[in-house]
């Protein structure tokens, strides 16, 4: 039996769709960049892969302090999922950085300030169920959790603003009213009308991974409180 509700069935529907039609942009109406050539393309599914990341250490971020205050498990059930999702794509992020670095920068890999911190911020966030496995007690499990996520969350913001403050070589793609700088890099209309339709269609990707993450979670909960209420009778 299916037990998907309808409007799951559209969410997941319309991010199938987005996808594609971000992917034709990235493929075919996005011109080439003049001096990366096609390996530029990378960056639409790099940026937008970064901005879901980091969209969901945010929620996670919330979702910790409305646990603290109010105490309640679906807040504690939304950080966690927002916490398994945002490492999946920070890896996506980091790897597709690495595809981009390797024609470009001649090298897999440097130790530039934002592939540093970018890095540094998926350790504490892999950190993060480390420590949830490491404590057995749910309340304490949840509680500790949402502390670290609200420290955790300082790498975050780190992040985004280590090419605007610190001396790196990484592109400036969102250069916003710093176009000037010698790292910004120059995009066309339609690079820039790709790369906003990009940033929808992994947002509705987004939401879509984590309605089912959330109600997967939702669902382990319950079964182990049956499984619980059973050992007590017996």
């Amino acid at each position: 039996m299916d037990f998907t509700p309808p409007w799951q069935k559209i969410l997941d529907g319309l991010s199938v769709v987005f996808i594609l039609l971000a992917t034709w942009m990235v493929s075919f109406y996005a011109p080439l960049e003049s001096v990366m050539g096609a390996v530029q393309k990378v960056f639409y599914f790099h940026i937008a892969a970064g901005w879901v990341g980091m969209l969901s250490f945010f929620l996670a971020f919330v979702a910790s302090i409305l646990f603290l205050v109010r105490r309640k498990n679906h807040w504690d059930w939304l950080s966690v999922c927002a916490v398994e999702i945002g490492l999946v794509f920070m890896t996506i992020n980091i790897l597709t950085g690495m595809i981009w670095a390797r024609p470009i920068w001649n090298t897999w890999w440097t130790w530039d300030p934002r592939l540093t911190t970018a890095s540094i911020m998926v350790l504490i966030y892999a950190a993060y169920f480390v420590l949830r496995w490491g404590i057995d007690q749910p309340e304490k499990q949840a509680r500790f959790a949402a502390v670290y996520a609200l420290i955790g969350f300082v790498s975050v913001p780190l992040t985004f603003i280590s090419i605007r403050v610190f001396r790196t070589i990484h592109p400036l793609v969102l250069a916003g009213g710093d176009s000037a700088a010698s790292n910004a890099l120059e995009m066309t209309v339609r690079m820039r009308q790709t790369l906003v339709f990009g940033l929808v269609a992994f947002t509705m990707l987004f939401c879509s991974f984590l309605t089912h993450r959330y109600r997967l979670q939702k669902a382990e909960y319950r079964l182990a409180q049956e499984r619980w209420n059973v050992h007590n009778d017996e």
